[in-house]
């Protein structure tokens, strides 16, 4: 096992050294940053605005789910471990610096995750079952002229998409998470020793339940899920950040600095170079949001909108949301706690966070293991659908329900697993899922460009491509 784990991390600090991925995912953010005139700041309030108003819209055509349901898929499937154990890896692995990167990626990734939008939405189609479906896969094989490449890029998406949520880190490294930070807390708050099978079974079973009922209970369920265990989990940290605001000055400029200077080793932490600031945070912050990787299109292109770009926008705000917000808070609270330099928990992740917020909060250790098993069960349910379509796409609707069966028994694989297999593999996996996602995204500007000037112009009663 020790020897996949090496070679999976070798394959995996190659693609995403920072002249690999990396760079791909910041010059093709960029690039659609400018093709659509900076929608992801000019047009902020419009996606606030069109994502707090979708709380209260109804879907009124058949097989589509409300803007805010697509929303909460796709933040269900985005706010997850990534948050807690991702952000504690970055910060292990590459420094605080690491932190500024996820920043930056966050900043163009809006701008990404609008276009992923606009296009699925755009591509959608209706299946022989007569369900709406989405994602890459369509606008890739639709959209690019040249028929073959576009079809061949979209079988690649497809096949690396099901992949990822089976084995990386729309699964195994959410139930890996949700495991450790489990059993440490039972250990903290009851001192009882408990084995990863437990949570493990446990998140496996009520997974398994849900997904029985499709896209409509998934969405149901994350609708109302959602948005209590963002609240809960920043109430925990907001609290941890104002208890040691002092900290914050200097926490801040140690982002900064170390962003673009090595990190000194310090206590138990290793130090790290530029190039690994750069790394781990790039390949973490799009484990988190997604932006590029090509997976919440796949619930955004459902959704009950006049015009694409108001599901577009709405994908602004939940970059904005997952990382900006929810990673930024446990960021300050693992840097300001002083925790990520101790030498016990250099092989942590969402560990780590438990024991920084445990500093000054009570029962920490209890709050993590909480948010982090909400976290797990709603990226699960919503990766799930993902990986479901990826297959679909390739193999047809006839094998779903085998498809649904081998997810759900490999959460149960991921709770007893090791941390740097799964993360490792999982970020892999997310190199080569977004590849030709991007190569699609950047073939298809124009079409974003042009959609964006036709809504802002005054043309919003233009309705989606018919299916």
């Amino acid at each position: 096992m020790e020897q996949l784990t090496n070679q999976i991390a070798a394959v995996d600090s190659w693609v995403w050294q920072p002249f690999a991925m990396p760079v791909i995912l910041l010059l093709v953010g960029a690039w659609l940053t400018w093709r659509t005139g900076l929608v992801q700041v000019r047009h902020f309030p419009t996606a606030v605005r069109m994502s707090l108003s979708g709380m209260f819209s109804k879907t009124t055509e058949a097989g589509t789910i409300s803007s805010f349901q697509a929303l909460s898929t796709a933040l269900a499937a985005t706010v997850g471990n990534g948050n807690i154990g991702g952000v504690a890896t970055a910060i292990l692995l590459g420094g605080p610096g690491a932190i500024f990167w996820m920043w930056m990626c966050a900043v163009v990734g809006m701008a990404t995750k609008y276009s992923e939008a606009v296009l699925g939405v755009h591509f959608r189609v209706r299946t022989a079952a007569g369900e709406l479906a989405s994602g890459p896969m369509y606008y890739i094989q639709d959209g690019i002229k040249n028929k073959s490449l576009g079809k061949a890029l979209a079988m690649a998406f497809a096949f690396f998409g099901m992949c990822a949520a089976l084995f990386g880190t729309g699964n195994m490294a959410q139930s890996n998470t949700v495991a450790r930070t489990f059993v440490s807390a039972m250990d903290t708050i009851f001192s009882v020793q408990v084995s990863t099978w437990v949570p493990g079974l446990l998140i496996t079973v009520m997974v398994g339940l849900v997904l029985l009922g499709g896209i409509k209970r998934i969405a149901a369920t994350a609708e109302k899920l959602v948005p209590a265990m963002i609240v809960l989990y920043l109430l925990a940290t907001v609290a941890f950040v104002l208890l040691n605001v002092t900290k914050l000055p200097g926490v801040l400029l140690m982002i900064v600095q170390e962003a673009f200077t090595p990190t000194a080793a310090i206590g138990g932490f290793a130090g790290a170079t530029v190039a690994q600031a750069i790394q781990f945070g790039v390949s973490r912050g799009v484990l988190s949001n997604e932006a590029g990787l090509g997976s919440s299109p796949i619930a955004h292109g459902i959704a009950d909108v006049k015009h694409p770009v108001e599901q577009g926008t709405v994908g602004v705000f939940e970059v904005f949301v997952d990382t900006i917000v929810v990673c930024t808070a446990t960021a300050f609270v693992i840097l300001e706690s002083g925790m990520w330099t101790d030498v016990a928990f250099q092989g942590a992740s969402g560990d780590l966070t438990a024991a920084a917020l445990g500093t000054s909060i009570p029962f920490a250790s209890g709050i993590v293991a909480l948010c982090s098993f909400l976290f797990a069960f709603s990226t699960l349910i919503g990766w799930c659908y993902y990986g479901e379509k990826c297959f679909e796409f390739m193999f047809g609707s006839s094998l779903v329900k085998a498809y649904r069966a081998i997810f759900v028994v490999l959460i149960m694989v991921g709770a007893v697993v090791s941390v740097p297999l799964v993360w490792a593999l999982g970020t892999l996996l997310n190199g080569f899922m977004a590849l030709p996602n991007l190569i699609g995204l950047f073939a298809l500007s124009g079409t974003v460009a042009k959609l964006t000037h036709d809504y802002f112009s005054g043309k919003k009663e233009m309705s989606v491509r018919k299916i």
